[in-house]
């Protein structure tokens, strides 16, 4: 459908959501979503000011129902490497109802989190990232003022290996933002430096090196798509040792001593996810104490995590190829955490690599 006035676009470009392709760079931009009171929104914050009440049509104030939905506010700041999928992790929190916008400059924020509870927005993700200029002087500023008006912003950092990076910025044709008139990994690395203590600072951090724009975006979706904010998501990941181990994981857990079922001749080229292996796994000795004993510490980990804010965990399970063994036992690990309540999502990172 042809984009009008009230359609089209932050930025230019239009989204790729071909099956299997790389989280990357991309040319795919934020699509503005028909929630009321956008169009007061982005006049007030192109202008450059706020107004103190607003009125809506009703004959009501935007400033009497601020109060009303403090409570329910929230603000997620998307950000990271270039070429880590911002974009993409920016589409799937659009699908799921938030309000994005992209390359917002920080000193703004405050201002536009004033808006948009004005305009009843009670969910709102903004895109940082360091295009911006200052981008990281204002930084400071930006969650100084934030938390004097008693907002909370969730951090979503995504970050991938240099490899990949490189990979993704050769096929977006487009110069590094930090590059200048040097090398790209120049100016892959100085970003990485510069974005060390904010990326210590999320709440969330995702490693997007082998994940797709599906896989991303099932992510997000999990992560945002609508639990309460003290209720603690988790994402079990399995993998290889010899692929490395998951640089986003907060917690690794090792299930080679467990017996190989690669050894077996009918097994080897069935994975984790059949049948055959997963009985052969979860019948091995130590398997179901592994599981048990993994549940109650999860009960109290968890736990610390909701007291502390933490409200985004990934937990990793290994064996040597991430095909049998960790497969195994993260999928039945995550179907109990289901069970119990816990809302988890699975990923088999190495499952295919083999």
């Amino acid at each position: 459908m042809p984009a009008g006035p009230d359609r089209r676009r932050r930025r230019s470009g239009r989204r790729d959501r071909r099956p299997g392709r790389s989280v990357g760079v991309g040319r795919d931009t934020c699509r503005r979503t028909r929630h009321r009171g956008r169009r007061r929104i982005d006049a007030a914050v192109n202008n450059g000011r706020v107004s103190s009440a607003t009125t809506d049509q009703a004959g009501s104030t935007d400033a009497d129902k601020t109060s009303a939905d403090k409570d329910d506010f929230r603000v997620v700041i998307v950000t990271g490497m270039s070429g880590a999928g911002r974009s993409t992790a920016a589409n799937a929190l659009e699908d799921i109802g938030w309000y994005v916008v992209d390359n917002l400059p920080p000193s703004l924020l405050l201002e536009f989190c004033t808006l948009a509870r004005q305009a009843r927005q009670t969910r709102l993700a903004v895109v940082l990232d360091v295009r911006t200029r200052s981008f990281f002087e204002q930084l400071p500023n930006m969650f100084a003022d934030l938390g004097n008006a008693g907002i909370q912003p969730e951090i979503v950092y995504l970050e991938a290996g240099d490899d990949v990076i490189v990979r993704r910025q050769e096929s977006a044709r487009r110069p590094h933002p930090l590059q200048g008139n040097g090398r790209l990994m120049d100016g892959i690395t100085a970003e990485r430096t510069s974005l060390a203590t904010l990326r210590a600072a999320a709440d969330l951090v995702i490693d997007t090196s082998s994940l797709n724009v599906h896989q991303l975006s099932t992510r997000i979706n999990h992560a945002f798509g609508g639990l309460g904010q003290d209720q603690l998501r988790m994402t079990v990941v399995s993998f290889g040792f010899k692929n490395g181990i998951p640089i986003d994981a907060d917690l690794v857990f090792d299930v080679r001593f467990l017996p190989n079922p690669h050894w077996i001749p009918a097994l080897r080229p069935l994975t984790g996810l059949s049948r055959e292996v997963s009985s052969y796994v979860l019948e091995q000795p130590g398997a179901e104490e592994f599981i048990s004993q993994l549940q109650e510490m999860i009960k109290v980990i968890g736990a610390g995590y909701i007291r502390e804010g933490k409200r985004f965990a990934t937990l990793a399970i290994g064996c040597t190829g991430g095909k049998h063994r960790s497969t195994a036992i993260a999928e039945e690990f995550a179907r109990r955490l289901r069970e119990a309540g816990v809302a988890t999502n699975v990923l088999h990172r190495d499952l295919g690599r083999e």
